[in-house]
């Protein structure tokens, strides 16, 4: 299904600019107790988050258009670290936008990006990799789809008010799009079947979170 690429030599310090929007969910009820430090419901968080960038550069590099998937088993609570962390770039990207997706969303280039993925893995955890497959991302208004392959699928929506509004999480402990706000939902289905890294799960019902992010080194 993936290809995986091998490591390259990236720069330790660099610059980018991200913008765009988020469909994350995982394995624990409404809503993640990481978002506000606390421990994962059932003890263990398996999570997936996609980053659609709706414009952006990477060490001078135009990265518009182009998706990451990240997908991970997070052993307890977020802050002790150790996950195990596999990360996707959809199959349109060249192989300069590939490197630099892979070196800045792996945190090798500093800033928020360096933060999340210290946070997630810690001194205990694991990158597994950086892999290209075929991704596809859609956002219509307030419900997304994501689909990695034949290997993972996650349809999510954002809870309503009784006017129809939709519920927003303007400030947490741990964010993936820090100083964002963030719409609390739910997954109608998360299926994950990744032998590869010991990842299988089928969940639905379960937590979900969009949001647009602003990323910046």
């Amino acid at each position: 299904m993936a290809t995986k690429l091998e490591p390259q030599p990236g720069a330790e310090t660099g610059t980018y600019t991200l913008e765009g929007t988020i469909l994350e969910a995982c394995s624990c009820n409404v809503l993640c107790p990481c978002w506000v430090g606390e421990d994962p419901d059932g003890g263990t968080c398996n999570g997936m988050i996609a980053w659609h960038v709706d414009r952006g550069q990477i060490a001078g590099v135009d990265v518009s258009g182009r998706t990451v998937f990240g997908v991970a088993h997070i052993p307890g609570n977020v802050f002790a670290g150790g996950a195990r962390l596999a990360l996707y770039v959809d199959d349109g990207a060249s192989g300069e936008q590939v490197e630099v997706l892979g070196d800045c969303f792996s945190g090798k280039l500093g800033g928020p990006l360096e933060e999340l993925i210290g946070t997630l893995i810690g001194e205990s955890g694991e990158l597994l990799g950086v892999f290209q497959a075929p991704i596809s991302y859609d956002l219509v208004e307030v419900e997304g789809t994501v689909r990695v392959g034949d290997s993972v699928r996650a349809t999510m929506a954002p809870f309503r008010s009784h006017d129809g509004a939709v519920t927003t999480l303007r400030d947490s402990a741990f964010s993936t799009i820090p100083g964002a706000p963030a719409w609390v939902g739910k997954a109608s289905e998360i299926h994950v079947d990744l032998p590869e890294h010991g990842f299988r799960w089928d969940l639905e019902g379960t937590n979900a979170i969009q949001g647009e992010f602003r990323f910046q080194a």
